[in-house]
């Protein structure tokens, strides 16, 4: 732990550790029953009866436990679209696939995985926005790299088993913390505070040699006073992944911790929250190009590629991502009275790590190296082993406020962010080493950014038929980095932002059974490294409507909305990859993105229920100019990269008991561009998907209290499908003298054929 923490953490050292978790409970426990149904299947949703004492004490923590993610989360009448998933929804499919993968069958959601099998390397984009543009809170703490703004899911392996709830909104969404949401916004909850203790122990198995071992416990609420309900909760996960990759050589060595421990009383909820994960991947983030899916097959994967002395063929076999990440919050929430309630919230992020490759035919010059002379021969190029490191800290402290009376509900806050990374580059292992030294660097750069915030959020209801949202906030950036890049260029920022983005809305209440809603957000979201590395990008900026519709009535629950996102200067995926599998962005000029969303949930009988949805969206760059052959063209109205126009799932769940569940779970995604210039080469087609899903709860009486056995078969009918690729021109000016070319290329990320995972969790 780096000092400035390790001191503040030594003077709150008479707290007790844990961290604060939610388990959304919505306005009333009807409200409750029915977003689980709305969700997931309503066939398997019950309520424990409690004893009324009981009763009150576990509201009265999920009351003080809400604090923490009112702050970033919406309710169920708000005119922002969203969607929720509970503990137990994502318990059923959770065998070692990352979040991105648990997450495929909601509207608009299209997921990839580098390794093809949904363990290591996973990406997920919403509406067609990546996941750069995705806004990820853990608890209301920023989880994307400051940086990048990307969210890499494999440094916090089976995360999953650690979440109790999760929210994902749609567009602009409202105010959050962090890099703004500028497609969708994301929110983790933790685990809530056990009543009674309990462990876990679960294991899985299945192809590619997959296998997730997991251990959980809870002390459940020790010293637990009748008087003041005062008590405290020790809860924990070890998580440990391995698996070979649908891929060739893509594995994942993957372990993973979390801990917390809780006081609570009346009105006082204090947590403190340590987890991390340590990821080391065989890289599969150059994808493969068509050529070779034609001569070696679609699991061929050209990372670690070399020619050895003889002329053959070989692949090292340490070309992997090794990276370490460690957590530490600490979360305060207090309730003053019926009106008043608070919550301040620390976190420390310490990430390290590097990616190692072997590079054939290295310049001297691209590693600051000084030729030598050998037997009168001038060497300057050499075979060599490099590692890329990054080294950061990142800390924040978020503090909001609640106040609710009547029909009013008023939230207001603040997050601050620091951010400190290292970049640099290390040679391990050289050919010819002429003056180089082991672990040289020869690239090294610095990177500082803060992000400042304010925010207010208000709902008031009019009446019994009319609700108002306004939420505005106010955001600062300062980002600065200098020295050089791994290209050992020159990279020199010093950039400072002042965003302001109001959001209104309002909810029509036609009657109990439908609500109408319209919302209005603008977003202003700053360029990240990479950005800066490849040109002189602009802040974009994002204006987006929202008209949406919600039937709750019986056994039918549907929701419609449609979405206008109007962008200045999105900073669209251009298709092309940098060296290390980053997407390249650039500012588009004006584009938008025009879709409908439709979602429901039938309970068709007693043991059958379905939950469709369906996006049918245009995505188009406006008068989008390209270089081709060497000339500027307007291209007119071209689409965006990487959003299909149609992604549609499905969820047909059997029950033919209360403890077995059977789904079939259906997956389609239109045809998409992997660049904006039209090209039929750039075009990746269409698939539909087919997975089946089997839960079976066995509940027994000695010393589990049941045992959960979990099947999982993905892509049943053997589909060979592509998920993710990129696309990249350049000039030919040597085939024809004279002339240049534009010539295209492509490559692909395919998807595992038909495989399985299995699991069995003993609880008790």
């Amino acid at each position: 732990m780096k000092s400035p923490f390790k001191k503040l953490f030594n003077n709150l050292s008479f707290l007790p550790f844990g961290f604060a978790q939610d388990k959304l409970r919505q306005e009333s426990h009807s409200f409750l029953t029915i977003f689980s149904f709305i969700l997931f299947s309503v066939s398997i949703f019950s309520q424990e009866k409690k004893h009324p004492d009981s009763y009150r004490d576990t509201t009265k923590i999920k009351k003080l436990e809400e604090v923490i993610v009112k702050a970033v989360r919406v309710s169920a009448t708000s005119p922002i679209t969203h969607s929720n998933i509970s503990k137990k929804e994502l318990s059923k499919r959770n065998l070692g696939q990352d979040i991105p993968i648990l997450m495929n069958f909601l509207p608009s959601v299209v997921t990839t995985s580098d390794a093809g099998a949904g363990v290591g390397y996973t990406g997920i984009r919403v509406r067609g926005v990546s996941a750069q543009s995705t806004n990820i809170t853990i608890n209301g703490i920023p989880y994307n790299d400051a940086e990048s703004l990307g969210t890499f899911w494999v440094d916090l392996p089976d995360f999953a088993s650690s979440v109790e709830n999760l929210q994902l909104q749609r567009g602009v969404g409202s105010s959050t913390n962090g890099a703004g949401a500028f497609g969708a916004s994301l929110n983790l909850l933790t685990d809530a505070i056990s009543e009674k203790a309990n462990g876990e122990i679960s294991n899985s198995f299945g192809s590619f040699n997959t296998r997730k071992h997991t251990l959980k416990f809870s002390t459940g609420k020790l010293n637990n006073s009748t008087e003041r309900s005062r008590s405290i909760e020790i809860a924990g996960r070890f998580s440990r992944i391995k698996s070979d990759g649908y891929i060739d050589r893509a594995t994942s060595d993957l372990n993973s911790y979390f801990l917390q421990a809780s006081y609570v009383d009346d009105n006082t909820l204090i947590k403190g929250l340590v987890f991390g994960g340590h990821e080391i991947t065989y890289q599969a983030w150059n994808g493969v190009s068509q050529g070779q899916i034609d001569t070696f097959g679609r699991t061929y994967n050209p990372s670690g590629e070399y020619t050895d002395e003889n002329g053959i063929t070989q692949f090292y076999d340490n070309e992997v991502d090794n990276y370490k990440q460690d957590h530490y919050q600490l979360h305060w929430n207090e309730r003053f009275n019926n009106h008043w309630s608070t919550n301040i919230g620390l976190n420390y992020t310490y990430g390290r790590g590097f990616f190692e490759q072997y590079k054939e035919n290295q310049n001297f010059d691209d590693y600051d190296f000084s030729e030598i002379v050998i037997g009168g021969e001038t060497i300057n190029t050499t075979d060599l082993i490099r590692r890329r490191w990054l080294d950061n800290d990142f800390y924040v402290v978020n503090a909001n406020a609640t106040y609710k009376k009547d029909d009013l509900n008023i939230i207001f806050g603040g997050s601050y962010s620091n951010y400190k990374g290292d970049h640099f580059g290390e040679v391990i292992w050289v050919q010819f080493a002429g003056n180089s030294e082991i672990r040289d660097r020869y690239y090294d750069s610095k990177s500082d950014k803060t992000d400042f915030s304010l925010f207010a959020k208000t709902t008031y209801k009019i009446n019994d038929n009319i609700s108002l949202f306004g939420d505005i906030q106010l955001r600062l950036v300062d980002y600065k980095t200098n020295g050089l890049t791994s290209d050992r260029k020159l990279i020199n920022v010093d950039e400072s932002y002042s965003f302001f983005n109001p959001k209104a809305g309002i909810t029509y209440t036609l009657n109990t059974f439908n609500h109408l809603y319209f919302s209005y957000a603008r977003a202003n979201r700053e360029p990240n490294r990479t950005d800066f590395e490849n040109g002189n990008p602009k802040p974009e900026r994002l204006n987006d409507f929202e008209l949406g519709w919600r039937l709750r009535k019986n056994k039918l629950q549907f929701s419609a909305n449609i979405y206008y996102m109007k962008y200045q200067d999105q900073l669209i995926l251009t298709g092309e990859i940098d060296d290390v599998g980053s997407p390249i962005r650039e500012n588009s000029g004006k584009s938008y993105r025009l879709g409908i969303e439709v979602d429901a949930a039938i309970q068709l009988s007693n043991k059958f229920s379905l939950r469709p949805n369906i996006t049918l969206s245009s995505n188009k760059n406006i008068d989008f100019i390209s270089s081709i052959d060497g000339v500027f063209v307007n291209l007119g109205n071209t689409n965006i990269s990487f959003s299909p126009t149609i992604v549609a799932a499905n969820q047909l769940q059997f029950n033919p008991t209360t403890q077995l569940q059977i789904s079939l779970l259906s997956k389609y995604v239109g045809e998409q561009y992997l660049g904006n210039v039209d090209s039929d080469f750039s075009k990746l087609e269409a698939y539909f998907v087919n997975d089946i899903s089997v839960n079976y709860e066995i509940k027994t009486k000695s010393i589990f209290k049941s045992i959960i056995i979990t099947g999982l078969i993905n892509n049943i009918f053997n589909k060979k499908y592509i998920s993710n690729g990129y696309y990249f021109t350049y000039d030919d000016t040597f085939t024809n003298p004279g002339t240049i070319t534009t010539i295209e290329g492509a490559g692909y990320y395919p998807q595992a054929t038909t495989n399985f995972l299995v699991g069995v969790s003993l609880k008790f």
